[in-house]
C-alpha cells in the first residue's frame, strides 16, 4: 500500500528492482551468449571457407597458345579456370608432446579429401599435409613431425630452404640450407615456397625467431615460430590442388624414362 499510494517509495522500488532484474538480464544474456558460441563459430568456418574459394589466387588462366581442350571446371566468360579449392573441416584428435605427431580432421574420402592434399589454419598459417584417410577421417602429419620436410622461403629475400622440427619445442621450427648470403633478422617472415602440389605459395608458415651462424657449412641455422598455433587448433582448412594429377603423372612418365 505505501508504494502504491506514495510516489517517492514508488520510484525508489522501481529503481531497485529495475537494477534486480537488469543483473538477471545481464547473467543470463551472458549464459545464452556462451552456449551459442558453437553456432557462431560453425557459421564463422563456413563463412571463411566461401571467401577462400573466392580467391583470385585460387585460379589461372590457361595458356591458350597450346590449350586446345576446355576445362570442365570453367567458371566465367573470361576463361579463368579454378587451381585450388578448400575444404574446411574439424579437428578430433591433435598431439604436441611426441616427436613424431600427427592430427587427425573429422572429414575423409567419402568428403573429397585425398592423401597429398596440404592444411591450413584458419589465418592461413600452415598446418601441415595429408598422409591417410579413412571414409570419414583424415590423418595430417603436421609440421612437428620429425618426417615433415616442406619447402619454406623468406618473404624479403625468396631464398628458400627446408623446414625440420627437433623435437623439442613444439611450434618453434628450424629453416635449413638458407646461406649465408642472405639477408635475414629475427622479426622477419617465412612463407610456403609453393614447391609441392600441396601448399600454395605465400601461406604463413611463421616469424624468425633466432638466426645463427653454421661453422660447418656454409648455411645459417634459423629458428623460427609456426604460424599456427598447434596447441588450440580446433578447425582447418584442406586444400585440393586440381593440378596435382596432371603434375603427378608427368613426373612418374619422367621417372620411368630414367629407369
Amino acid at each position: 500500500m505505501i508504494v502504491h499510494y506514495s510516489k517517492y517509495h514508488n520510484a525508489v522500488f522501481s529503481k531497485t528492482a529495475n537494477q534486480v532484474t537488469g543483473k538477471i538480464n545481464e547473467k543470463y544474456s551472458g549464459i545464452t551468449s556462451y552456449f551459442s558460441l558453437k553456432k557462431t563459430n560453425d557459421s564463422l568456418v563456413a563463412a571463411n571457407e566461401k571467401l577462400y574459394n573466392k580467391l583470385k589466387a585460387d585460379f589461372e588462366f590457361p595458356d591458350t597458345t597450346s590449350n586446345f581442350l576446355i576445362d570442365s571446371i570453367k567458371v566465367d566468360s573470361m576463361e579463368q579456370f579454378r587451381k585450388y579449392h578448400y575444404y574446411p573441416a574439424k579437428v578430433v584428435y591433435n598431439s604436441v608432446a611426441s616427436q613424431n605427431n600427427f592430427i587427425v580432421l573429422g572429414r575423409g574420402d567419402a568428403q573429397n579429401i585425398k592423401k597429398d592434399m596440404g592444411v591450413i589454419d584458419p589465418n592461413t598459417g600452415v598446418v601441415g599435409v595429408v598422409t591417410e584417410v579413412s571414409a570419414r577421417y583424415a590423418v595430417v602429419m603436421s609440421l612437428l613431425h620429425k618426417d615433415s620436410h616442406l619447402s619454406g622461403k623468406l618473404l624479403k629475400g625468396g631464398e628458400t630452404g627446408t623446414l625440420n622440427w627437433d623435437g623439442k619445442t613444439p611450434n618453434i621450427i628450424s629453416l635449413g640450407g638458407i646461406p649465408k648470403s642472405a639477408k635475414v633478422a629475427p622479426g622477419d617472415t617465412v612463407i610456403s615456397s609453393g614447391f609441392s602440389t600441396s601448399i600454395p605459395k605465400g601461406m604463413m608458415m611463421g616469424i624468425v625467431q633466432e638466426v645463427k651462424s653454421d661453422k660447418s657449412t656454409n648455411n645459417y641455422l634459423i629458428k623460427f615460430r609456426s604460424s599456427a598455433n598447434f596447441y588450440n587448433l580446433e578447425f582447418v582448412y584442406i586444400i585440393d590442388n586440381k593440378q596435382t594429377d596432371e603434375i603427378k603423372a608427368i613426373l612418374e612418365k619422367e621417372k620411368q624414362k630414367t629407369q
